[in-house]
């Protein structure tokens, strides 16, 4: 008998993480299935096709290939679960609405009696709308580019109370982007943004800045995974297993972040944890000097050091977008408050702290003969500003790296 086709079916999926997630739950076939929209209408008549989730661009072009489509996901209009049952019939459903309700649920973030604004009227979208109607909201307002509704009269709607985010605007590689200013609904009490990489799009650090409470979309995706591996299987699956599983993802996508002064051992405590954990530690001043094609003394004594902290922004931009690594800062990265939102996007900051008579300041431009207390106190608040936790350097350098990696371990996946 022939193995059963078990993955994801979309256009675009190199920013999946649906494979992880299927693996540990136990489908072990899961695989990525990039088709060009002619090609799915042979694919979908494949007798072999054990189970299917389907992405963009795709929840409602295939439809028309189901033999029998749930009476919830026909009222929903998109559907992104397919089984192939006993009978020969391609079966088709939407788990994403219980996948959108666990991800609010989760966050906290209350519908009922609300108006909602959904961004986006897509797939995800009509999900949204419907699963906003159910959990009792009091209004659903549409945004679309072109529509009655749109980004040019965002103020018609200035009394929104929740805002959902169903566009790919802000996810990766096109980190930073996003679809709206919250600052355009002041009555706003949740955000959901059904983007998963990054962790907290531009979107969700607004909200978090002002103390909204929001989700990312990984939550949805691992509930409606869970859902979905439900009807690929005909079996009931515990709800703990979401828990679990988002846990577990969180933990091995964040970014393990080091900040503090110059010669605080961010270097050797990198290298330490790349040891420990087997990541790779990314050194954005080597990239900078890579980048440069000269040493960092050599690019202040060119360009000084507004030269040096634009350069610093750049990579650490680039290297905030990455996913499970260790990244290590130089000692002044904190004086830019923009770079607070690359680093923060995916990773858990860790300040490194260490007696200022112990930092050696050779080959650091701002260092040497430098007021190293001067420093500090002008940088003790930026580095508090930025650091999810402190950590005080001042055993050897594997016992700093594995109390950094305990409390990684404990606290980077909720």
């Amino acid at each position: 008998m022939a193995e059963k086709v078990y993955g994801l079916l979309g256009r675009k999926l190199g920013h999946s993480w649906s494979v992880p997630i299927h693996a540990a739950l136990g489908c072990g076939g899961y695989r990525l299935i990039e088709l060009e929209p002619e090609q799915l209408g042979p694919f979908l008549a494949r007798q072999d096709i054990g189970g299917l989730n389907v992405t963009i661009p795709y929840k409602r072009d295939v439809m028309p290939y189901c033999d029998v489509i749930d009476e919830a996901a026909q009222a929903i209009g998109s559907v992104n679960t397919l089984a192939r049952r006993a009978d020969g019939k391609l079966y088709a459903w939407n788990t994403d609405a219980a996948g959108f309700c666990w991800m609010a649920r989760r966050a906290g973030v209350e519908l009922s009696g609300r108006k909602v604004v959904i961004l986006g009227s897509g797939g995800a979208s009509l999900t949204a709308q419907a699963m906003a109607r159910r959990l009792g909201a009091r209004e659903v307002v549409v945004i679309s580019r072109s529509g009655e509704n749109n980004y040019g009269n965002l103020e018609r709607h200035a009394d929104a109370e929740i805002v959902v985010n169903t566009t790919p605007v802000g996810m990766y590689p096109n980190n930073g982007a996003a679809p709206v200013d919250l600052a355009a609904f002041p009555r706003c009490q949740g955000v959901l943004d059904v983007i998963y990489n990054p962790r907290r799009t531009a979107l969700l650090l607004q909200a978090e800045s002002l103390g909204i409470p929001c989700s990312d979309g990984l939550p949805m995706l691992v509930a409606q995974a869970k859902a979905a591996e439900e009807h690929f299987f005909d079996r009931s699956i515990p709800d703990s297993e979401n828990a679990r599983i988002l846990s577990m993802l969180r933990r091995d996508s964040a970014n393990i972040v080091l900040i503090g002064m110059p010669g605080c051992g961010k270097t050797t405590v990198g290298q330490a944890l790349a040891a420990l954990t087997g990541r790779e530690a990314i050194d954005i001043d080597a990239r900078i000097v890579s980048r440069a094609g000269c040493s960092i003394p050599q690019i202040f004594a060119q360009g000084g050091e507004t030269s040096f902290r634009a350069l610093e922004r750049e990579e650490t931009a680039e290297a905030g977008k990455l996913s499970g690594k260790i990244i290590l800062t130089g000692g002044g990265v904190v004086k830019d408050a923009r770079n607070y939102g690359p680093l923060h996007q995916n990773g858990r900051i860790y300040h490194l702290i260490r007696d200022l008579n112990a930092l050696p300041t050779e080959g650091r431009p701002l260092s040497q003969g430098a007021d190293l207390s001067a420093m500090w106190a002008e940088r003790a608040p930026l580095y508090a500003r930025f650091r999810d936790t402190a950590v005080e350097n001042r055993g050897t350098v594997a016992e700093t790296a594995a109390m950094i990696w305990r409390d990684f371990c404990e606290n980077s996946g909720t």
